[in-house]
């Protein structure tokens, strides 16, 4: 950052030295209600700017920006907590509330209705303990969930634990539930909690100058007034706060949502740190105001880890980001009294919240020139190899071959039944083209045979002429074990 300019001499006398500029402290707003309701998807607005840049601006600024967070207590005698990790994760939440939004502005962006007072979105973000790297991982609000015991904030009764949706764990207990019921699904200590509304969120993209989306199909959403042709666009606050709402412009609902969220986020990354506003502590301070306005935070979350963590993360960057949701393994799981849920696949959201724990990156740090792009990703393709040749283990060697590069081979190569074959046979069931063609590229000179009733699993042939398997990664990156989207994969190229 560079060294303030020195103020000029004083014509009041020779000898007087030239003094440093004074700071000026930013004016102090009254905090607003402890318990006003909030809406988050933007929190990571919040974390993006305050954690990334707090280490441009001074204590006294930050100091001074501190006292504009409104505080809640989500700790408060919790017991039986899960053991903390390496790294840092915060609990970023938003409700539905919408009391600060002009009439104007809620005629305009469709924000109308009543709010239920429930958690609009959910999200952890995980701050690695070396402060090079932020995963970030959406809970869908339907999700099934069963509450710990507590008491009703409303009625004052004692409740067991009960299922609800996991959205529906605010309005019954607040911050406090909701962080109990989070650490009880996912085993996940959560450290710091941020709660964020609709006017912080455009605030903040106007006062960025906007966050630049692409996108190859129109997305047209009448319930939010979303309407985007194909291609790029820079979107205004406003704008943007109907594209990161819009659920009805694909059949995927609220799942299609939160990735489209998760996109928009790395936008925002990419537009904070390629834009030099983290280095000017007058901008910086210009965007924590928009963002600190609306926020409630729990009493930790102060100036010294605000500046602790922007020194630490200087050199943060798009590719430092990853995005992705907690894997589903059903849809529709119907629960009576509460209605149709998403249910968590058990083995795969155990090994994304285990990777949080012990501080691990949730997607393999790759160059992007370094692998073939294809259609499905290979973590998605299932292949059973054959050696069909002579030569003794080759079939091993393929099946190793295709296992490092990410492809579900099942480990147990057989011998095919014609042991002359020359060059290298990809045979798949018709239904699975492009997951044929997707293994294809990683076997140079094979060759696609179609195999009608063959099944989901691919079967590779191995030839003769068998040298090598070439890496290769998904046309969309978040198609991985559990949908990983790191952010310097989503900028518009």
């Amino acid at each position: 950052m560079p060294t303030p300019p020195r103020s000029p001499r004083s014509t009041a006398g020779p000898r007087r030295r030239p003094q440093p500029p004074t700071p000026r402290r930013a004016p102090r707003r009254p905090a607003p209600p402890a318990r006003k309701p909030r809406w988050a998807m933007r929190a990571v607005t919040t974390l993006s700017v305050v954690v990334l840049a707090s280490a441009g601006i001074g204590h006294a600024v930050m100091t001074s920006l501190d006292a504009d967070i409104a505080r809640v207590d989500p700790f408060r005698d919790m017991k039986n907590r899960p053991q903390a990790g390496h790294g840092m994760n915060v609990l970023l939440v938003g409700t539905d509330g919408r009391e600060k939004i002009s009439k104007e502005e809620r005629r305009k962006y469709r924000l109308g209705g009543a709010p239920c007072h429930c958690t609009d979105t959910i999200m952890i973000v995980h701050i690695s303990g070396d402060r090079e790297r932020a995963s970030v991982v959406s809970l869908p609000r339907d999700s099934y969930a069963v509450t710990p015991a507590h008491v009703d904030r409303v009625s004052g009764k004692r409740h067991h634990g009960h299922p609800v949706k996991l959205n529906a764990a605010y309005a019954e207990g607040g911050p406090q539930l909701t962080v109990r019921t989070v650490e009880s699904m996912t085993k996940v200590k959560i450290d710091h909690y941020l709660e964020v509304d609709f006017t912080s969120f455009m605030k903040t993209v106007d006062v960025v100058g906007g966050v630049q989306i692409c996108t190859t199909d129109p997305l047209k959403d009448s319930y939010t007034g979303l309407n985007l042709p194909a291609g790029r666009h820079t979107l205004a606050g406003g704008q943007a706060l109907q594209f990161v709402r819009a659920r009805h412009v694909d059949g995927a609902s609220d799942l299609g949502r939160m990735k489209r969220q998760q996109r928009f986020m790395a936008a925002l990354v990419e537009r904070l740190t390629s834009s030099g506003i983290l280095l000017n502590p007058m901008k910086f301070r210009d965007v924590t105001r928009a963002v600190l306005g609306s926020v409630r935070a729990d009493k930790g979350f102060g100036t010294d880890e605000m500046l602790d963590l922007g020194r630490a993360m200087r050199n943060f960057s798009p590719s430092s980001s990853e995005f992705t949701t907690v894997p589903i393994g059903r849809m529709g799981y119907a629960v009576k009294g509460v209605g149709s849920t998403l249910k968590w696949d058990p083995v795969k959201s155990e090994r994304l919240f285990q990777a949080l724990r012990r501080d691990q990156p949730l997607s393999v740090h790759r160059s992007r020139g370094a692998a073939l792009v294809v259609a499905v990703a290979p973590q998605q393709i299932r292949v059973q190899v054959e050696n069909g040749t002579g030569t003794p283990g080759l079939g091993r060697r393929v099946d190793a071959a295709l296992a490092s590069t990410g492809f579900r081979t099942t480990h147990a190569p057989v011998n095919a039944a014609t042991r002359d074959v020359k060059r290298t046979v990809v045979a798949y069931d018709p239904r699975w083209d492009r997951s044929a063609r997707s293994l294809a590229t990683a076997l140079p000179g094979s060759e696609l045979r179609a195999v009608k009733g063959l099944g989901a699993t691919l079967k590779v042939i191995a030839g003769a002429d068998f040298e090598r398997v070439r890496k290769v990664r998904a046309e969309d990156p978040g198609q991985g074990e559990f949908g990983v989207v790191r952010g310097d994969e989503v900028a518009c190229g």
